[in-house]
């Protein structure tokens, strides 16, 4: 049976679970297209091909599934490229297909032709450029494998117009069997009882967990752990969810913008058992003086991970899933006595922090930004997946909403990519039909993508925009308050946007509060509502986010107001 390589690729796709497609159409990818309508594969129409990475990245964190995205070359292929930087930060498993120009016009400066597979390397986990429309098939499944294997991150496949259009007899029974990638490293049995001898010795310990943690689907056993061994847990930006906010050992997000809290365990404690995580500059701040009294135990799929300016004492590579339950088998056999009694001056220690140190604002007649996280999260009783844009609402989301489960909260961790939220939660209510999704906002990180507003709405995704709206590019502003003597050097944003009158434009809801009186009324109304809703807040334009480890400072060193 002779078939064409754009309906071998659905094929392809088909057998590797794809449901989902988020893109944009062009002129190398046309042939793709047709043959896409006529499968049952959904296709999400973006406006633009950042958006569609961003969505694919949602859908992915979401589900826990590869996300797909299909777009045509030259600038369309350009476009997709800081949405693939940003999941290969977070490690988020995508598929991205560009189409290219035919072979013969490649290399000569062709129209919309460009080296999207040079361009990626250095933020891709691999690429492809697929030369003959028999190779589709195996590139495809090692693309998916590929992927979602190890420490996951995006691939991109690269197909040139002859390729898709190019016709081969097609014999699914003799596609070549992906060679294994390289498994996780087992993890050493000898290391990891050090580890347990660690925890049965120490005083003051503490669990940092990372993003790795929701990645491999061990926040089960994360708990388990710091439950039996009274263990309290602190989370990078990415690992919230990874173990309950709502739970009394919970400490919150550490770091630049962590709690008082969790930074103050950190620099106090005599063991940090880090668990899928990487040691960012924004946890870590000054890594000189970082946890400066813990023997430091690292665990985590990816030796690169480890910090070279952090000493670490104990160093495990591995899946995160099977660390943890060996943990939790050795301790079940070697831990003995009450841990509840061996820890509590130590929890004793941390819930005064909590008490003395909370999370703290003033309300006046403006509506402050933490009081609409916060009666957000009351509203919706802490169940609706959060996706953010990037700034000071992100930090408010962070630190104000508590996610109990993993998945829940989706956001540009390592890159910091404004405009991510809204294509994000577009991609997350595709997965998640049955969830609130809501993105918090900022007014200038929204408008990055505000174009997907379209998608939304054409695609009826009932997702809600909660706009934190400050004029101002807040996080900036809120560096040159603190370090550049308030002059705030093109940062203001009081341009009179009327939000309510935009999102009417692309045919979703528009609400707005400008009273602290007002917010819960309109977030119970936006809530509710079975629409694509934009809520707008006119909040303080001079609140900052607090707590504040200035850059270079330990993290035990906070501004906090």
């Amino acid at each position: 049976m002779e078939l064409t390589g754009a309906k071998i690729l659905m094929k392809a796709l088909k057998d590797e679970g794809t449901d989902t497609i988020f893109g944009y159409p062009g002129g190398q990818v046309i042939d793709i297209y047709d043959e896409l309508v006529q499968t049952d594969i959904r296709h999400i129409l973006v406006r633009h091909e950042q958006g569609a990475v961003h969505a694919a990245d949602g859908y992915a964190r979401a589900v826990g599934r590869v996300g797909v995205c299909l777009v045509t070359s030259g600038p369309g292929a350009t476009n997709t490229v800081t949405g693939i930087a940003s999941a290969y930060m977070d490690s988020i498993p995508l598929v991205v297909i560009t189409g290219q120009v035919p072979t013969h016009l490649i290399g000569i400066r062709s129209f919309q032709e460009v080296n999207i597979v040079g361009i990626t390397k250095p933020c891709t986990k691999r690429n492809f450029q697929i030369r003959r429309t028999e190779d589709i098939p195996g590139i495809i499944k090692k693309a998916f494998h590929t992927a979602r294997s190890g420490r996951p991150g995006p691939v991109l496949v690269d197909i040139p117009k002859n390729v898709a259009t190019g016709k081969i007899s097609y014999q699914p029974e003799k596609i070549a069997r992906v060679k294994k990638l390289r498994p996780a490293p087992e993890p050493d049995v000898d290391r990891l009882e050090t580890v347990v001898d660690r925890i049965k010795k120490a005083q003051r310990p503490v669990i940092f967990a990372g993003g790795g943690v929701i990645l491999s689907g061990s926040s089960g056993d994360l708990a388990e752990l710091a439950r039996k061994a009274r263990i309290p847990v602190a989370t990078s930006l990415m690992g919230l969810g990874a173990f309950p906010g709502t739970d009394p050992l919970c400490l919150g997000m550490l770091g630049m913008h962590g709690t008082y809290w969790a930074n103050m365990s950190i620099g106090t404690c005599d063991l940090l058992i880090a668990v899928g995580a990487r040691f960012d500059d924004r946890v870590a701040g000054n890594p000189e003086v970082f946890a400066p009294r813990a023997g430091i135990v690292h665990l985590d799929i990816d030796p690169a991970s480890i910090p070279a300016k952090i000493p670490v004492a104990v160093s495990v590579a591995g899946d995160c899933k099977m660390m943890l339950r060996h943990l939790n088998r050795r301790i079940d056999q070697t831990f003995m006595g009450d841990l509840t009694k061996k820890r509590r001056k130590w929890l004793d220690q941390i819930s005064r922090w909590k008490s003395t140190h909370p999370l703290t604002y003033k309300q006046t007649n403006i509506i402050k930004p933490q009081f609409v996280v916060e009666k957000l999260y009351e509203l919706t009783r802490g169940r609706a997946i959060i996706t953010t844009e990037v700034g000071q609402n992100q930090m408010w989301a962070a630190l104000h909403y508590l996610f109990d489960q993993p998945g829940h909260f989706i956001t540009s961790g390592g890159l910091g990519c404004m405009g991510f939220g809204l294509p994000a939660a577009i991609g997350a209510q595709v997965a998640r039909p049955d969830k609130l999704v809501i993105d918090i906002a900022g007014d200038g990180s929204i408008q990055m993508n505000i174009q997907e507003m379209a998608t939304a709405v054409q695609s009826k995704l009932p997702i809600k925009v909660v706009i934190l709206n400050n004029r101002y590019l807040g996080m900036v502003r809120q560096w040159q308050e603190l370090f550049y003597g308030k002059r705030y050097a093109c940062t203001s944003m009081d341009d009179g946007l009327d939000f309510v009158k935009l999102a009417e434009a692309y045919g979703a809801v528009g609400l707005r509060a400008t009273r602290p009186e007002e917010v819960e009324p309109v977030l119970l109304e936006g809530i509710s509502t079975p629409k694509t809703v934009i809520m707008d807040f006119a909040v303080d334009p001079e609140e900052s986010v607090y707590p504040m480890v200035p850059t270079g400072a330990p993290i035990t060193e906070m501004l906090t107001a």
